[in-house]
């Protein structure tokens, strides 16, 4: 009988490798580049972004939970999610992302339906990934109004019993008042065309009553963690202090106070590989890595 030492060498020697010593898959590419994603979801806003929405994803022991990607208002899980999803992929999570609250699912402007009706739509995919993966609970990951409406969904829609975290990317908490442009857009009735577009844009207007309501006794739910990353330089959450949250289990980052080379914009933040390592932070706080500080353009990323 053959020695198992034996054994290997001969499977080595024919090319082979012994199951434990098997190829790890290589790396997804990670686009810091938001123009360039946005080419992507031109050619097909429906493509799945790189290493999301394999339902056959078992959540690891290091990483049990299952992350869920929301996009923004008039974005779509392609053009929001080809860094998030490929570098959190890569770190060993099971990423989901879908598009929410277009007029149809492949739609490239999604996210203009009221939110009311974009949450439970979350609530469904939340409900699929849960089954599909048999975590208990999710984190979620938004940007923008991706970033607000999911506390809708927890506080709401039974969404606190089965979300750890949330996480926010320029989030619209407490809704924008657009360099002052939404009062004007009142004052000359310009709201109401908006509004037959985008529901959703009009109730992220600071003072709308969907805020009002949501934000009632601090809007937050206790059994959840929630972190804003913001930058100094957002020009569609105004002013920029309007994303942070108040309360024991809420922490807030401002870029620029952890790098001053960050130059990152509203638009570009999901590209922006200094908040990424804020993302990376607070979905696994209990193994923190080296900040990032790097120089990041307004509209590029970097």
């Amino acid at each position: 009988m053959l020695s198992a030492g034996l054994v290997a060498g001969v499977v080595g020697l024919v090319g082979g490798a012994p199951a434990s010593a098997a190829a790890q898959p290589e790396p997804l590419p990670v686009l810091y580049n938001f123009p360039a994603a946005a080419l992507i979801s031109l050619a097909n806003p429906n493509a799945d972004p790189p290493g999301a929405n394999d339902f056959s994803c078992r959540p690891s022991a290091t990483h049990p939970l299952p992350v869920v990607l929301v996009h923004g208002t008039l974005a779509n899980k392609t053009n929001e999610w080809q860094a998030v999803a490929p570098l959190l992929k890569n770190d060993g999570y099971c990423v989901f992302a879908p598009n929410l609250g277009g007029d149809t699912p492949t739609s490239f402007l999604q996210a203009t339906r009221p939110i009311e009706e974009i949450a439970a739509q979350l609530g469904v995919f939340v409900d699929q990934v849960l089954a599909a993966t048999g975590a208990a609970k999710v984190d979620i990951v938004g940007h923008s109004l991706g970033g607000m409406f999911p506390r809708y969904y927890i506080n709401n829609l039974g969404g606190d019993t089965k979300v750890n975290s949330l996480i926010g990317l320029s989030p619209s908490n407490h809704g924008t008042t657009l360099l002052g442009l939404a009062k004007l857009g009142e004052a000359i009735g310009v709201t109401g065309p908006i509004e037959s577009f985008c529901a959703s844009c009009i109730q992220q207007i600071a003072g709308s009553p969907f805020l009002t309501a949501l934000n009632a006794n601090g809007g937050l739910r206790p059994g959840v963690r929630y972190t804003v990353i913001q930058t100094r330089y957002d020009e569609i959450v105004t002013p920029y202090t309007s994303a942070f949250l108040s309360g024991p289990n809420v922490r807030n980052i401002t870029l620029q106070d952890t790098c001053i080379l960050d130059g990152v914009d509203h638009t570009a933040i999901a590209n922006d590989r200094v908040a990424l390592r804020h993302v990376q932070n607070a979905l696994d706080p209990a193994h923190p890595r080296p900040a990032i500080c790097v120089p990041v353009l307004p509209t590029i990323g970097g």
